[in-house]
């Protein structure tokens, strides 16, 4: 088994890793870490959950000078939650190697206080576009010594409209550096950049682990939109999550439903673009520090989020996409534990979860809670229309018995989920 010194890394580095439990590289590492230490471009496409950081972080800690005070490698990034975690990912690594210097640079920090250590030795930077490209403007950053330039999650760069941003830090700022480009997908768009930016990369392609989704137990409640509150509330009783992250489609609708919970009793906290980054920043570390039970967020703002002990995943509205899907409920069942992912489906929503399906290569156990997601009125007429249609057969009937309690707690899940299947069980 190839081990991170065969690959290049030292062994200080090598020692810190398995003082963090990391003993033996990715795939992704395996093949990422020794084209970029030889200096060739890479494209990389790979999922949320390969360890796809560590496979641009490593190299670049090895390569770094610091003897030389200038900005050597710069690694952009579409959030700021993301910036946060891996320039905390490199600090970490970076234990038992001395004189490096890493600074992340994002909007919502005070300007001031980035002009001060920016007039520092910082080796390498770690910055949202928008912000990077304040500073740019300014004349308070000089690229023009970078050497190595990360492009991380560049389908979502595409996705929240930075790379016009990122085209103009290239041109700008940068003078032909060693490139890196990390995405989940490849669309044509992301194809252009490449083909404007990077010399003959080396192309590395790892299929998502099988255990981000085959490892999280997967349910689907049928219900409505009415009663999808309702629902949600009924399971998180029922379930009693030592952590959770209940997912949105818009900010305005995870505000809502944040708002909902704190006035019903449950222990939540939002977290979403709206905020300002010092919000953003609290919710996060009372989550981690496990002084909030729920933590309800949209999808960009939660991009990369990786927290220790959250067992239960909640897909309040369903994602639109595939990826979105195995990257939210990738955030449960982390190193080996159990994962619980719950989504709720209502009937304008099936195309959504035939397409998840589709694209899991699995079908998912569907399930209703009579009385509280589906009433027994709407419960019959909905299983009388599918039946007309063909599409599924009606099995036996169960009542879920509506939990009476409201009130949470930091307990580890149960296994009971307290739904009932309705139809045929579908396989996993």
């Amino acid at each position: 088994m190839t081990d991170f010194l065969q690959l290049g890394i030292r062994k200080e580095i090598n020692y810190t890793l398995k003082s963090l439990g990391i003993e033996a590289p990715t795939p992704i590492q395996e093949r990422t870490i020794p084209s970029v230490l030889e200096g060739k471009d890479v494209i990389a496409k790979a999922q949320t959950g390969t360890g796809k950081t560590l496979a641009f972080v490593l190299p670049i800690i090895e390569k770094i000078d610091v003897h030389n005070s200038d900005v050597q490698a710069l690694i952009l990034t579409p959030t700021r939650e993301l910036a946060q975690q891996i320039s905390k990912e490199i600090k970490r690594i970076m234990e038992n190697v001395e004189g490096i210097n890493v600074l992340a640079v994002y909007g919502g920090q005070d300007v001031e206080h980035q002009l001060k250590k920016l007039k520092g030795a910082q080796h390498i930077v770690v910055a949202t576009p928008g912000r990077l490209l304040d500073h740019i403007r300014r004349g308070t950053i000089d690229l023009s010594t970078v050497q190595m330039f990360v492009l991380d999650e560049a389908d979502q760069m595409l996705l929240m409209g930075f790379l016009p941003e990122v085209d103009e830090i290239i041109q700008e700022s940068l003078s032909s550096p060693q490139t890196m480009l990390f995405s989940a997908t490849m669309p044509n768009e992301i194809t252009t950049l490449v083909k404007k930016y990077l010399v003959e990369p080396e192309f590395i392609e790892v299929k998502a682990k099988k255990v981000t989704v085959e490892e999280v137990k997967q349910v689907v409640i049928e219900t409505t939109d009415r009663r999808k509150q309702a629902t949600l509330f009924h399971l998180i009783d029922e379930h009693r999550p030592f952590l959770a992250i209940i997912f949105c489609r818009t900010k305005i609708r995870a505000s809502k439903l944040h708002e909902a919970l704190i006035a019903n009793g449950y222990n939540s906290d939002e977290l979403h673009g709206d905020l300002s980054q010092s919000k953003r920043e609290k919710a996060m570390k009372r989550f981690r520090d496990a002084k909030i039970q729920f933590l309800v967020a949209t999808d960009v703002a939660a991009r990369g989020l990786d927290v220790e002990g959250v067992t239960h995943v909640y897909n309040y509205d369903i994602p639109h996409d595939v990826e979105s899907y195995v990257h939210r409920i990738g955030r449960t069942g982390r190193a080996g534990g159990a994962g619980v992912a719950i989504t709720l489906v209502a009937p304008k929503d099936l195309e959504f979860l035939r397409m998840i399906e589709k694209g899991i290569h699995q079908k998912l156990e569907i399930q209703v809670i009579k009385g509280v997601s589906i009433p027994d009125r709407e419960d019959y007429e909905r299983v009388g229309s599918k039946q007309q249609s063909g599409k599924r057969s009606e099995g036996r009937k169960k009542t879920a018995t509506p939990s009476s309690s409201r009130k949470t707690n930091n307990s580890r899940p149960k296994g009971n989920t307290g739904t009932t299947t309705r139809g045929r069980k579908r396989s996993r």
